[in-house]
């Protein structure tokens, strides 16, 4: 009897500590040292809500900067069901998708003849990346701008002002958050 009483006030106790007290400091540490990213990274336009900084959301008018291409299913951008499509290079289903998105690009701004960026024609391992590359963003400059009515150079600089460098120098690739980058071309109108 006595040893099941111990058991019991042990289980009482783990379940305390790591089903309360645990939970409750890292909620209350990461609130106190990076509330914004704590917080989900909402972005606002005025006082709306327009999304997270760390999920992609779909853009396909002319005057934006599109993200990589969701692999969430059954709707696109669905941050509910993240995960990457699972097709390998030589899948005939992926092959189909990346010529698809690839005629797309090119029907969107058929005067570029740069090569397609292969981060705008494959979807990212959660389907909701929410980043591109600069090379990817570069190659959408000309059509933004013409949709924008602005010139190539405004849009460069706002291209270069949301360019992320690797963090410390060393982690990651340098990379530009779409929301972020659109909401300040809006701003600039």
């Amino acid at each position: 009897m006595k040893r099941l009483l111990q058991s019991a006030m042990m289980l009482l106790m783990l379940s305390v500590l790591t089903g309360v007290v645990y939970p409750l400091a890292v909620t209350v540490l990461a609130q106190l040292c990076c509330a914004h990213a704590a917080g989900g990274s909402l972005l606002r336009k005025g006082d709306t809500l327009v999304g997270s900084a760390l999920l992609a959301q779909p853009f396909d008018r002319p005057g934006y900067f599109w993200p990589r291409p969701s692999a969430t299913a059954p709707q696109p951008y669905d941050p509910r069901s993240s995960g990457g499509s699972n097709l390998g290079p030589t899948n005939p289903a992926q092959i189909d998708a990346v010529n698809q998105r690839v005629a797309q690009l090119q029907a969107a701004d058929p005067a570029n003849t740069l090569p397609v960026p292969v981060d705008l024609v494959t979807a990212s391992g959660s389907g909701l990346d929410p980043d591109i590359s600069p090379a990817a963003a570069e190659y959408q400059v000309p059509r933004v701008a013409r949709a924008r009515g602005l010139s190539e150079q405004a849009v460069r600089a706002q291209l270069a002002a949301h360019t992320q460098q690797r963090q410390w120098g060393i982690f990651g690739e340098p990379r530009v958050n779409v929301l972020e980058l659109n909401l300040a071309l809006d701003a600039a109108r």
